[in-house]
């Protein structure tokens, strides 16, 4: 279980979330939508632990455990997985190379046995296949050359390999066509589990037309305002946030 409370941070003196509570429970698949500039996208970089965002007051807790008291690597090794909305090209570093090391990393973190190369390829291509991803891919630089459904295509694989105990998709539908879309969503789907809790982060509709959530919350401001079913996500669709913007928090 992800719980947050009364989550406060701060960017260069700009206050961006204000007083933020959310709860997901194991197995539960939560958006969260709303306009540009409500916080969306910070609150997934606080949750993984980028360095650049002061955080005044609240709690981050999964299954317990303050992640507001660990480095970005433990939070990782802890289950925490973020997929980002523009995930990076790494010249010079092989996705092979890459795959290897944060699988081991997490690995001898959580005092398990390496990985040996065989193994590694096995899984890869299991799961590679499965995301329709070309093989040649895997001989190149990480993302580097790669078309954006590529690119998120890739952080699906790492996702799927990693199996963490909670995932964080950052607008994982931006930039896809709606072939892209499919598979990524099918990846994820194929994901979704009782001992795993997903946050989706979307503007659209569109995303939750294949990974159907479980909840929907409305963030505006910095704070989550409105809480409720998947039919909420309609509605958002069919009126927009006009009715949400700066709106005291409600559940539905």
């Amino acid at each position: 279980m992800l719980e947050i409370k009364n989550l406060v941070v701060q960017i260069e003196d700009n206050r961006i979330l204000n007083g933020l509570d959310l709860t997901v429970s194991t197995g539960e698949v939560a958006a969260i939508m709303g306009p540009n500039g409500s916080g969306k996208s910070t609150l997934s970089y606080v949750i993984a632990g980028k360095s650049d965002y002061e955080v005044l007051d609240g709690e981050i807790l999964l299954d317990g455990q303050n992640l507001l008291e660990m480095e970005p690597d433990a939070r990782a090794a802890a289950g925490i997985f973020l997929a980002f909305q523009y995930p990076l090209e790494i010249p010079g570093v092989g996705t092979m190379t890459f795959l290897k090391a944060a699988l081991n990393a997490q690995r001898k973190a959580r005092s398990e046995p390496e990985l040996t190369t065989p193994e590694l390829m096995k899984r890869v291509n299991e799961a590679g296949a499965r995301l329709e991803i070309n093989r040649d891919f895997l001989k190149r630089a990480l993302n580097v050359g790669f078309s954006g459904g590529e690119k998120k295509r890739m952080e699906i694989l790492q996702m799927a390999l990693l199996e963490p105990r909670f995932c964080i998709l950052d607008e994982t539908d931006s930039g896809l066509d709606i072939d892209a879309l499919r598979i990524v969503s099918d990846g994820v789907n194929a994901l979704r589990s009782a001992g795993r809790g997903f946050l989706v982060i979307t503007h659209y509709q569109r995303l939750l037309n294949h990974i159907v959530p479980d909840t929907v919350h409305v963030m505006s401001a910095g704070r989550i305002v409105k809480s409720g079913g998947k039919e909420l996500a309609l509605e958002l669709e069919a009126n927009g946030y006009a009715d949400y913007r700066r709106a005291p928090a409600e559940a539905a």
